[in-house]
């Protein structure tokens, strides 16, 4: 799923930060499985996923599925395009590991 936190400092500013939760999803190499992500927050990520073929967006208030499996044990970043670092409210990174 998609959150947001959102706070304001005693100066008044505003932050926000954007997360994927959970942060770490554990898979079998060669374990077909569906990804789903609810949109709850923002309203839409665009993703991919590093060294993969795979990209797609997730748009509040839907669920996204995205086929995986993964022929090669390693640890693949989910990466939101709109939040990849901290000077856009980031990173909004998930981290799917294959053993």
């Amino acid at each position: 799923m998609t959150g947001e936190f959102k706070t304001v400092t005693d100066a008044g500013k505003e932050l926000e930060a954007y997360r994927w939760d959970p942060g770490v999803i554990f898979l079998n190499k060669g374990e077909k499985v569906n990804l789903k992500i609810l949109g709850i927050n923002g309203k839409e990520h665009p993703f991919y996923i590093e060294g993969t073929n795979i990209k797609g967006t997730v748009k509040k208030g839907e669920e996204t599925i995205v086929p995986l499996e993964f022929q090669k044990e390693g640890t693949y970043r989910l990466i939101c395009t709109s939040h990849p670092d901290k000077n856009s409210n980031g990173p909004m990174i998930a981290y799917i590991v294959v053993d």
